[in-house]
């Protein structure tokens, strides 16, 4: 039996209801599904609009969709330099362990290589034993003393004053 064509290109508009449904299942595998809110009408702006801020790829075997990875560029003040942060990679579970989460993050480092970025990075669920092993093993580090603070939801309207 031959080996399955893997393939990673960029979204295009086409994709949307690919990608919604992958956000979809990501969610579900993280636990997260109630907090899944966005549309395929914000994809497609965010993503195609006139001034696109975000970019995501597309993972294929054999020509089929079987995952997806959304990113955007970040900037480091102590480097002087923009880097690529990682928001969301994922692979079907019948995917995995074929090499298209490495590809993703190879694309991804010749990109921020060529284009002079500082770093690429991402964040990973504590309790995602497997994910982390994995990026330990293509070289990423944790950044053990910073922990994630966010402001959403009406904390974020009474912080702007709207609530």
């Amino acid at each position: 039996m031959a080996s399955p064509t893997l393939s990673i290109r960029d979204a295009a508009p086409g994709d949307l209801d690919t990608i919604v449904r992958f956000v979809r299942e990501l969610a579900a595998y993280e636990r997260l599904e109630s907090e899944v809110v966005a549309t395929s009408g914000q994809f497609a702006e965010a993503l195609f609009g006139p001034s696109p801020k975000v970019f995501a790829l597309i993972l294929e075997v054999d020509g089929q969709p079987a995952g997806f990875a959304v990113w955007f560029y970040n900037f480091s003040t102590f480097l002087g330099r923009h880097g690529i942060y990682v928001e969301d990679i994922y692979v079907r579970k019948e995917h995995r362990g074929k090499g298209l989460g490495r590809g993703v993050f190879e694309y991804l480092a010749r990109k921020a290589v060529a284009e002079g970025c500082g770093r690429l990075e991402w964040w990973v669920l504590d309790w995602n034993e497997p994910a982390i092993r994995f990026y330990r093993a293509i070289g990423a580090e944790p950044m053990e003393e910073w922990t994630v603070q966010r402001v959403t939801g009406d904390a974020l309207r009474r912080l702007a004053g709207l609530g």
